[in-house]
């Protein structure tokens, strides 16, 4: 039987963490977040990997927060819904964040990295969320990120979701599309199929690395390296 992969090993100390946001607009520090959803992936001992657990949230907008009408005939979103179960964003945040740190703890990672479609977009309104609500404790490093439209452009040529997904060789369903759950789960799919079909390239890799002992001598470089999360305070 050949080496275990482990998490940690395949993504350099980070769990990514598949993750879409609905919005009111295009401006992180002045649009409303209005929904979010998380993906938790899982990578099998013979380098498989699969999402495992998704996490969804309502979110009520900010107080003062710019809500695009056309943004909103996209995703379907009335964010004053009387029935609509949305939390403030600290409470879901809070809750996002605590299943997040449960995933890296048994993953026996160091942090989490934002997987997304354009992935520059949800972490842009997921640091401005934080920001706003004072959050001090973000599993999610605050500036790098796994981004699928690029991924998708290389591997298949196709840098639209739906197209991308398609391209695949995964079902796209039109009607369901612009969910967090649904989009974050069909960018989670996309992304675990380009690394399943990377895993020669990683494999071949991970040797040559392996022979370099070498590099267990150089020091730490914090710009690149995964680091804890900073304590409360």
């Amino acid at each position: 039987m050949g080496e275990l992969y482990l998490m940690k090993d395949r993504f350099r100390g980070f769990l990514p963490v598949v993750v879409d946001c609905e919005t009111g607009g295009f401006i992180a520090a002045t649009d409303g977040l209005l929904e979010i959803a998380a993906v938790i992936l899982k990578l099998d001992p013979d380098g498989v990997l699969h999402r495992e657990e998704t996490w969804r949230y309502h979110v009520q907008p900010f107080p003062g927060a710019r809500l695009d009408p056309a943004s909103l005939a996209v995703n379907g979103i009335d964010p004053h819904h009387p029935l609509r179960p949305a939390l403030p964003e600290r409470d879901a945040l809070g809750r996002l964040f605590k299943e997040v740190r449960t995933a890296i703890k048994e993953a026996d990672c160091t942090r989490a990295i934002l997987v997304g479609h354009n992935a520059a977009f949800d972490l842009g309104f997921l640091n401005a969320a934080v920001a706003r609500c004072g959050i001090k404790r973000n599993p999610f490093h605050p500036f790098s990120c796994f981004d699928t439209a690029t991924l998708a452009g290389v591997a298949f040529g196709q840098t639209v979701l739906s197209r991308a997904v398609i391209a695949s060789g995964l079902r796209w369903e039109r009607d369901s599309a612009h969910s967090a759950r649904y989009d974050a789960e069909r960018t989670a799919d996309l992304f675990c199929d380009v690394c399943n079909q990377f895993r020669p390239i990683y494999d071949a890799a991970r040797s040559r690395i392996a022979a370099l002992t070498s590099l267990e001598d150089e020091p730490r470089n914090p710009m690149i390296e995964p680091s804890p999360e900073p304590d409360e305070g």
